[in-house]
C-alpha cells in the first residue's frame, strides 16, 4: 500500500514530510521497515529494529495520539450513522465517501493542533490514558 498507492502521490512533496504508523504487527514487517528507511531515512515515526532510521519510537499504547483514533474514526461515524440510516452497503459506502470528503484543510489544522496539544499533555502527565479530552 505505502508503495504502490501513498508514496507515489506524495512524493513530490516529501520534504516536508513526517510518516507516522502504529504499532500494529503489519506495520512492523521488514519489508515495511526496510521501505521507510529507504524512502523516508529520519522522517517516520513507529515502532522499529535496533537499525531503523526512524525519526522517533513509537509509545505503545498510544491511541490518544493518533488522529485516526481521537478524531478520524469518530468523525466519519457522526456523519455515517445518523437516521435515516443507510439501508444497502452501496449507501453506507456513499456515506462513508461523502463524510471523508467533507474534511476540510480548516479541520486537518484543528486536529493538527489537538496532536500537538495531546503531545504536551502526555508530557506532562508522564504517558497517562488521555482520550477523553
Amino acid at each position: 500500500m505505502l508503495e504502490n498507492w501513498l508514496f507515489p502521490q506524495i512524493k513530490k512533496d516529501l520534504s516536508n514530510f513526517v510518516f507516522q504508523q502504529d504499532g500494529a504487527p503489519p506495520h512492523w514487517g521488514t519489508d515495511v521497515r526496510r521501505f521507510l528507511n529507504t524512502e523516508l531515512p529520519r522522517s517516520w515515526i513507529g515502532r522499529s529494529g535496533p537499525d531503523d532510521l526512524m525519526l522517533h519510537s513509537w509509545p505503545p499504547r498510544s491511541p490518544d495520539i493518533t488522529p485516526c483514533d481521537f478524531f478520524f474514526w469518530r468523525f466519519v461515524k457522526d456523519k455515517v450513522y445518523v437516521p435515516p440510516l443507510p439501508t444497502n452497503l452501496c449507501e453506507l459506502k456513499q456515506r462513508i465517501s461523502a463524510s471523508v470528503q467533507s474534511i476540510t484543510s480548516d479541520t486537518l489544522q484543528r486536529v493538527w493542533q489537538e496532536f500537538t496539544y495531546r503531545l504536551d499533555i502526555i508530557h506532562v502527565t508522564k504517558g497517562s490514558y488521555i482520550e477523553d479530552l
